[in-house]
């Protein structure tokens, strides 16, 4: 192996881990974002979950499971 093999592939796995984090962090946000937004509006205290709760975990899972698929690549 060569010296620009190595630093290709180590370049790799660490643009892969800082990528994956980014992407987790943007989802995490735009979770709680959604929760301040419905949360507390009629004066009950129910931590913001709506009726489209489980349409937004559905969402989340799919994304996480493409950008799995993206990783493989």
């Amino acid at each position: 192996m060569n010296a620009n093999h190595l630093i290709n592939m180590v370049v790799r796995l660490v643009m892969r881990r800082v990528i994956g984090k980014g992407i987790n962090a943007g989802i995490d946000a735009v979770g709680k974002r959604g929760k301040r937004a419905k949360g507390n509006q009629d004066g009950d205290d129910d931590g913001g979950h709506g009726p489209d709760t489980g349409q937004t975990t559905k969402r989340a899972k799919q994304s996480m499971r493409m950008t799995r698929r993206m990783g493989r690549f």
